[in-house]
């Protein structure tokens, strides 16, 4: 079966039993400042999980693209990755525990012709908080499972939320795959052995955690199921792992074509080349956002950041010597998904050059910087000379001093860390030591590591961050018409550079307009003159500023500019320039185009990594 096959199907199947389909949504959450990415299909529709009407009805299902950042470390095995798809469908106050298992089982083995013998079943033992999942238990039994193939398990395995300290939560059911095709699954299941796979988990929110710690009955119980679509399609096909299912393999020959070493050589190259293209495509996908995320120090930009470095590092290991080989992988990456999602397609060029770019930059850093981490290096030292004993002198590591190395080399501290690990892994099969990094010593590490970050970002808050949350520093006459050039700057820009532009922060007075935006290079003369060619066009024109409002999805759907990161409300006020610009924009706006006066760029700098700043006036 192909991924697209099993996409269809799953959607088909859903669509059958009367649920709407909805389009994946951006990786990047919007109105969401507590998480940098989606990391599951219900993460978008968490409003209508709390209670809220979704326009679509109450029975959604869906292909979410997700990242998950914190499964970075776990990359190398067989089934773990950073980005992912997830097949999942969704009752809002509909249906319940009888139908979500029925379907789970009936798409698995009618729909996918898993035998039922080689499926298994966990669900809620229960506790002080919330007793055994009965319900659920005589569910799939009645289905057909049995009693042997069912084990309780408690909240560590079978229970999900709330999201924060409070909220809705419940018990959930996971499905598990026998995956060993020479020998048959055994009748009891066991779930410490690794041969069963978790492939499908249903989720049902029939509790709300209060402050004080009580599970009391939710008034709109909901399903949230969510199926992995690189590891079902591993299963479908009688594969051993995720990266040897199309949506891998082709990735995986562009490294073997780099590195001249075949997969499956040895344990280490295969772990080498599943984080390359595992952390290749990820990049991909977050830079393919039409949100304009470059590698930065910050938020997003730095998830980038480290993905890019981590997998140029494993291409060292591999021993590959071309240059700036990434944009190969993220190539192939593109010519496997741009059918699907073609977003990929259409920012491809901004893919490839800011792959180049980053990848150029860590090189020329990356031996010196491997070079100071060799330095903490454990040493093996005398007691006194010929004396047969010895004593081993670990270095003594701080947070101080890879924050150093971060500063000066751009290594991620989780990067420095793991090469440390490698390091001390090395030194004990040399000496028959065994010195590791305690959990202790890590956290102490990390934290002052990030006191040092902290007191790094506080000294250079404005220019690092380049957003200015004043906007407009007063409603004034000029400050009205400079708040208008800004608008069509953005739009100028986009024009002029790419549709990667998008505005990163402002800030507005009287005198001037300072402009921070989204991109990787100093603009040429020749740019900015062509900038102020097109705003002053506008001008010209004397076009009407005309302010709507709409709902924030209207708006969207128009396709209105706006500072997604910002916290909008569910209604909100677009201003349009003519055909020219159309943002989503609270400030007060010039009437018309023609009340500006000439445009003119006084300076154009950098304000931080990739992101730009402008400084204009009105003449």
């Amino acid at each position: 079966m192909t991924a697209q096959e099993l996409r269809q199907k799953f959607l088909d199947f859903f669509k059958n039993k009367g649920h709407a389909v909805l389009a994946s949504a951006s990786l990047i959450p919007e109105n969401d400042p507590t998480t940098l990415f989606i990391s599951a299909g219900m993460h978008p529709l968490v409003p209508y999980l709390m209670g809220e009407a979704h326009p679509q009805g109450k029975r959604l299902a869906s292909v979410q693209k997700c990242i998950r950042t914190r499964d970075i470390d776990q990359v190398g095995d067989g089934y773990h990755h950073t980005f992912f798809e997830m097949l999942g469908n969704w009752s809002l106050g509909d249906y319940f525990k009888k139908e979500a298992i029925a379907w789970s089982y009936e798409f698995l083995t009618k729909h996918l012709n898993i035998p039922m013998g080689r499926l298994a079943i966990s669900v809620f033992k229960g506790d002080q908080d919330a007793p055994l999942d009965r319900e659920s238990i005589s569910i799939w039994r009645n289905v057909g499972i049995p009693e042997e193939r069912i084990v309780k398990l408690g909240k560590d395995d079978n229970w999900w939320g709330p999201a924060g300290q409070t909220g809705p939560c419940g018990p959930d059911t996971e499905i598990f795959f026998w995956n060993d095709n020479k020998n048959p699954a055994p009748k009891n299941f066991d779930p410490k052995n690794t041969h069963w796979v978790e492939i499908w988990n249903d989720v049902f929110m029939e509790y709300d955690k209060t402050a004080e710690g009580r599970y009391e009955p939710l008034k709109q119980k909901n399903v949230d199921t969510g199926m992995g679509l690189e590891r079902t399609l591993a299963v479908l096909n009688g594969l051993a792992d995720d990266y040897q299912t199309e949506l891998f393999i082709n990735q995986i020959r562009k490294i073997e074509e780099s590195s001249g070493k075949k997969y499956g050589e040895s344990e280490k190259i295969i772990k080498a080349m599943r984080i390359i293209v595992d952390h290749i495509k990820a990049v991909a996908f977050i830079m393919a956002d039409d949100k304009g995320i470059l590698p930065s120090n910050l938020d997003q930009g730095y998830v980038i950041r480290r993905l890019i470095r981590r997998a140029v590092r494993y291409g060292r290991q591999l021993e590959i010597e071309n240059d700036l080989w990434t944009k190969e992988i993220a190539r192939a990456v593109i010519e496997d998904y741009q059918g699907i999602y073609p977003e990929l397609g259409r920012n491809k060029g901004f893919i490839l050059d800011n792959l180049d770019k980053e990848e150029a930059k860590f090189k020329k850093t990356l031996e010196k910087g491997l070079r100071e981490l060799e330095k903490m290096r454990p040493k093996k030292l005398n007691i006194w000379p010929n004396h047969p004993k010895s004593f081993l002198a670990p270095y003594e590591l701080s947070g101080d001093k890879l924050f150093n190395l971060y500063s000066t080399y751009g290594f991620p501290i989780e990067m420095s860390l793991e090469e440390l690990k490698r390091i001390y892994q090395e030194f004990n099969c040399k000496h028959g030591s065994n010195i590791k990094l305690s959990k202790y010593d890590e956290d102490r590490i990390l934290q002052q590591f990030h006191t040092a970050l902290e007191k790094h970002q506080e000294l250079s808050r404005t220019a690092a961050s380049g957003k200015f949350k004043s906007g407009l520093a007063d409603t004034s006459e000029e400050t009205k018409k400079l708040h208008t050039a800004a608008h069509l700057l953005l739009a100028a820009l986009r024009k002029v550079l790419g549709e990667h532009v998008l505005q990163k922060g402002s800030n507005i007075t009287a005198e001037r307009l300072r402009f921070d935006f989204s991109h990787n290079e100093k603009m040429t003369d020749g740019q900015k003159q062509e900038v102020e060619k097109i705003v002053n066009e506008v001008i010209r024109k004397d076009l009407p500023v005309k302010g709507e409002e709409m709902s924030l999805d209207e708006a969207k759907k128009q396709g209105a500019m706006g500072v997604f990161e910002s916290k909008y409300g569910d209604k909100v006020k677009v201003y349009s320039i003519g055909d020219f610009s159309k943002e989503i924009c609270a400030g007060p706006h010039a009437e018309q185009t023609g009340q500006l006066g000439h445009f003119k760029i006084t300076k154009e700098q950098s304000s931080g990594a990739g992101v730009r700043r402008i400084k204009a006036i009105l003449e």
